[in-house]
């Protein structure tokens, strides 16, 4: 299914998709809490990475998951200094 977003087109299958899998995946490691609420932060990671040019839900998803990780250990980090 496609969806017009302004100028640029959207293939809302493969955000899904990748958001799905990276969420149930988040869920059962602990980083993200176990709700139907979706996450922004790692939708948002998602779609940008989807404007970037990568399209394969899999490898969306794992580096949207890395992406989360690695930006919520930063953040630990940071907070651990204050």
């Amino acid at each position: 299914m496609l969806v017009e977003r302004g100028i640029q087109v959207m293939n809302v299958g493969v955000v899904g998709d990748a958001y799905a899998i990276a969420s149930n995946y988040l869920r059962q490691t602990g980083a993200i809490a176990v709700s139907f609420a979706t996450n922004d932060r790692l939708l948002e990671i998602i779609v940008q990475m989807f404007h970037r040019g990568e399209f394969n839900k899999i490898r969306l998803a794992n580096k949207a998951i890395a992406k989360f990780e690695s930006e919520e250990t930063a953040q630990e980090a940071v907070q651990a200094l204050v």
